[in-house]
């Protein structure tokens, strides 16, 4: 599953490149997304503690500054508890990337990802920014996307166009994350670009909006990163009117940015380590959206329902076990499941069905598993994936 997107480098004004520094044993692990005017930042970031310094330098600069020009990103190495010396070496790294593109280093921002508590190779860091600037391209998101993998088994890309006032505008993305994925604010990496004109305190505030429904919808094994960055830069160089809040031209912005963060996470939950499948767990008619945002979430880190999933085996009880222990106001007997269009249980009672029509659905590599509470009008949806034999292998062997 490859989008035929460039990605980041679909909106005007935005060139990337991916290159091979060394950092891995194997494939391309270096990444610059380069915005030819100031670009608007935004970001959200992982609420762990244990915060890369990458993280902790962004987080810094976003609020200091309302514009960047690059980011550069590190695939291999999360440069996560790495002390004193993590920060320093991000800090040289920003510097050198802005010197050699003859802007203030404080215009770079730096995401890592990769094995936690390793000092970054400096050397070869060094060398993949210049390389990187060499191989800068308008067609390098694609190169840019594959070098951020780390488990990822493809890379995630995914753009759309929109209308402002009559102009064409572009919002086009980039992810990685396959593994290590239950978000608090942010999940994995994510980076998005723009040609649209919007002040920085709006740009956040669609972000904001839109990670929600998205990467803070997204699990794979209920484990949150210490590295996860989800930033969007948005340049004006679609020559658009400004965005303007309370807008008409807002809402679209809003719902566009919304939509492919929405995909991006989708194709990370397809890509979840070792999975066989792709889950959408789906609460409806919910007395409130956190409530049915906390079941399906709680459903969909539920290792018993996920390895249910994987043998294809319906045992229901597994997920309504699950929507019971979510903090979330809840009727049973006006509790409905199904399976697909399959359903299993009305009003909290089982269905007469055969087994192997209640299996039926799960033999598909897509599953939609829908929550009816009956008793509101909200819903909510989580994108997961199984867990199989290969996700224990996988992640027994991470480190070696």
């Amino acid at each position: 599953m490859i989008n035929v997107s460039n990605g980041v480098t679909e909106a005007k004004g935005f060139l990337a490149s991916g290159v091979k520094c060394e950092i891995k044993e194997t494939g391309t692990d270096f990444a610059l997304i380069y915005s030819k005017e100031p670009a608007v930042i935004a970001g959200v970031f992982t609420t762990n503690v244990f915060k890369a310094a990458s993280v902790k330098y962004n987080k810094e600069i976003i609020n200091k500054n309302e514009t960047v020009n690059a980011v550069t990103i590190n695939s291999g190495n999360a440069n996560a508890c790495t002390g004193v010396q993590g920060d320093i070496d991000v800090l040289t790294s920003c510097n050198k990337t802005g010197d050699i593109l003859g802007i203030d280093g404080d215009k770079v921002l730096m995401c890592s990802t990769g094995i936690i508590g390793q000092f970054l190779p400096m050397e070869k860091i060094l060398n993949g920014i210049k390389m990187s600037i060499n191989d800068l391209s308008a067609n390098g998101g694609i190169a840019a996307s594959e070098a951020i993998m780390t488990t990822d088994t493809f890379p995630k890309r995914y753009s759309q166009k929109i209308n402002i006032n009559g102009k064409e505008v572009t919002i086009g993305g980039m992810c990685k994350g396959a593994g290590m994925i239950c978000p608090n604010m942010a999940t994995t990496l994510c980076f998005v670009t723009t040609d649209v004109k919007i002040n920085q305190s709006l740009l956040q505030k669609s972000l904001n909006f839109g990670i929600q429904t998205s990467f803070n919808s997204l699990t794979v094994d209920g484990d949150m990163s210490t590295n996860d960055t989800c930033l969007v830069l948005a340049n004006g160089m679609s020559n658009c009117d400004e965005i303007l809040e309370g807008s008409k031209e807002y809402e679209v912005f809003e719902a566009g940015l919304a939509e492919v963060l929405k995909e991006l996470a989708k194709q990370i939950a397809k890509d979840g380590e070792g999975a066989t499948k792709y889950v959408e767990i789906k609460t409806i008619n919910a007395k409130s959206y956190i409530d049915a945002r906390n079941i399906s979430l709680t459903v969909a880190n539920s290792p018993l329902v996920k390895t249910a999933i994987f043998g294809e085996d319906p045992n229901w009880g597994r997920i309504l076990c699950a929507a019971g222990r979510a903090n979330a106001e809840i009727d049973p007997t006006k509790t409905s499941l199904y399976f697909g269009d399959v359903k299993i249980v009305e009003n909290g009672e089982p269905v007469k069905i055969s087994p192997k029509d209640a299996r039926e659905p799960m033999l598909k590599k897509e599953l939609t598993i829908i929550i009816d509470l009956g008793i509101g009008d909200f819903e909510a949806t989580a994108f997961t994936c199984d867990f199989s034999y290969e996700y224990v292998k996988i992640n027994a062997e991470y480190h070696t």
